[in-house]
C-alpha cells in the first residue's frame, strides 16, 4: 500500500484531524504535504458533509444539509517543481470506500446516500417538479449497491472522485468572483441562487494562519461548481485507471480532491445525486513542463478514462426536446431537452410502481448515460438518457403483458421544503 500522506480518523470530525484540509479555493491556502514527480501516495477523503447525513429513514438531514460547509477536501498537495503553465499528470491508481470499515456512522463505512435537495436549500436539476427533500440509503456488498428505499434494483458502482483540481492563481480567482458576482446581480433573490458567492464564516482554510482566515475566506471561491482548474466536475468516468492532465496556475500546482462517489448517473441530476461516501484514493503524479502551451490547454483538464466501467449490453433510452412542459418552444436548449428526457424516464418508471421520487433518485445514483443527441436541428435540441436494463430485478422493457409492479416498500424518506 502506498504511504498515506493525508490520513483521516473516522472517530474525529474533519476539522479535528491531525492534518487539516479545506473547503474553499484560494491560492494562499498552504499545502499540507509536498510530493515529487513520479511519486505514488494514498489520500483519505471525507464524505462532503462530514457525517451530517446519517443512515436512517428520515430526510430531515437532507432538508437541513449544511451547504455552506462543503466540500471537505483533502489537500492541497504541492508537487515539487510544478510551475504555472505546466500540465500536472494525475493517475488514479485506485479509489474506494473507507478501507476495513464495513459499518459505522460515516458514509463510506459500508453504505452511502443519494439526496434530492429542497428548493430552498440547493435545489436540483428538476427542482420545479421536486421541490421537497428526499433521501435514499444504499448498502454496499462488494461492488454492488442496493437500497431499502429504491427496491428491486442492484448495480455495480463506478467509484470516482466528484471533485479534484488544482489551486487557482490570484488572477484566476478574481475572474471567477467577478463573473459569478455579475451573474448573481442579474437576479440576486433567485431561489435556488444563480451562483454561490464567497462566504467567510464557514470557510476552512487548512494550515493558513488563523489571523488571515477572515480576509482569505471573504475572497475564496466556493467549491460547488466546476471551473478552469477542474473542481467539482462530477464526471463519473474519472474512475480507477484514469489519467488526468490538470493545468497548473500556481507554483506547486496545489492539488486537492474529495467528494467520492460509489456510483453516479450522468449529470448527478438531484445535485446530491450520486451515491455519496468517504474513502481513499491512491494517486501517482508527474509533470509535463510547459504542457499547457504545448498542448493548447489554456483552461480545464483533459483526461483519459479508466477501463473499469460496468459492462452493460442492453439499455432502454428516453429522449427529450427543447419544449417546456407548458408547450413553449425554446431554441436549441440542451439543458431543457435533458430535463425532458429525464422526466420521460421518470414517467415510465412510475408505471412499474415506483414513486416519482424513487425514480428520480435512481437516475441520480445508477450509472445511466446522458447524451446530447442533436444540437443543430433548429429549433429543437435533442437529449437522451440511457438506463441499463440489467440493473433491475425484473424485465423493464415494454411488452404486451404490461409493466411488472414493484413493491415500493417504505419509499424514499421525505422532508417538506421549508
Amino acid at each position: 500500500m502506498p504511504d498515506n500522506i493525508f490520513p483521516l480518523d473516522s472517530a474525529k470530525s474533519f476539522e479535528d484531524q491531525e492534518k487539516l484540509g479545506h473547503n474553499r479555493w484560494h491560492p494562499e491556502i498552504p499545502p499540507v504535504a509536498t510530493v515529487k514527480p513520479g511519486d505514488t501516495f494514498r489520500v483519505d477523503c471525507r464524505e462532503w458533509f462530514d457525517g451530517a447525513i446519517v443512515n436512517d429513514d428520515s430526510a430531515e438531514d437532507i432538508l437541513n444539509a449544511p451547504l455552506l460547509t462543503v466540500h471537505k477536501l483533502s489537500g492541497p498537495f504541492a508537487v515539487e517543481g510544478a510551475q504555472p503553465g505546466d500540465l500536472l499528470i494525475v493517475d488514479i491508481l485506485d479509489v474506494g470506500p473507507i478501507p476495513q470499515e464495513d459499518s459505522g456512522p460515516l458514509a463510506g463505512q459500508g453504505w452511502g446516500y443519494t439526496g434530492i435537495f429542497s428548493r430552498n436549500n440547493g435545489g436540483g436539476f428538476l427542482t420545479d417538479q421536486f421541490p421537497d427533500a428526499y433521501k435514499a440509503i444504499w448498502d454496499f456488498n462488494g461492488q454492488i449497491a442496493t437500497s431499502r428505499h429504491v427496491p428491486e434494483v442492484r448495480f455495480e458502482g463506478l467509484i470516482h472522485p466528484g471533485l479534484m483540481g488544482t489551486a487557482p492563481s490570484a488572477e484566476l480567482l478574481a475572474k471567477w468572483n467577478k463573473r459569478e458576482g455579475d451573474l448573481i446581480a442579474t437576479d440576486p433573490n433567485r431561489v435556488p441562487p444563480l451562483a454561490l458567492p464567497p462566504e467567510a464564516e464557514h470557510a476552512v482554510l487548512g494550515g493558513l494562519d488563523r489571523g488571515e482566515w477572515q480576509r482569505v475566506g471573504s475572497e475564496a471561491a466556493r467549491t460547488a461548481p466546476p471551473r478552469e482548474n477542474g473542481g467539482n466536475q462530477d464526471i463519473k468516468n474519472l474512475s480507477k485507471g484514469t489519467r488526468v492532465f490538470y493545468p497548473v496556475f500556481v507554483d506547486g500546482a496545489n492539488l486537492s480532491m474529495g467528494d467520492l462517489h460509489f456510483s453516479q448517473g450522468d449529470g448527478e441530476i438531484t445535485f446530491c445525486g450520486a451515491i455519496e461516501m468517504g474513502g481513499f484514493m491512491d494517486l501517482h503524479v508527474d509533470l509535463i513542463k510547459g504542457g499547457m502551451e504545448t498542448y493548447g490547454v489554456k483552461e480545464n483538464a483533459i483526461f483519459m478514462p479508466g477501463r473499469v466501467d460496468p459492462r452493460f449490453s442492453e439499455w432502454i433510452a428516453f429522449s427529450g426536446t427543447s419544449v417546456t412542459l407548458d408547450g413553449e418552444q425554446r431554441y436549441l436548449d440542451s439543458h431543457l431537452s435533458y430535463q425532458r428526457a429525464c422526466l420521460h424516464a421518470i414517467d415510465y418508471l412510475v408505471k412499474f410502481g415506483y414513486s416519482p421520487e424513487q425514480a428520480y433518485l435512481l437516475l441520480g445514483a445508477a450509472p445511466i448515460e446522458g447524451r446530447l443527441s442533436g444540437v443543430v436541428d433548429i429549433p429543437n435540441s435533442c437529449s437522451t438518457v440511457y438506463i441499463p436494463t440489467a440493473i433491475f430485478d425484473f424485465d423493464v422493457r415494454p411488452s404486451a403483458s404490461g409493466p411488472h409492479q414493484v413493491d415500493p416498500g417504505i419509499g424514499a424518506p421525505k422532508a417538506a421544503n421549508a
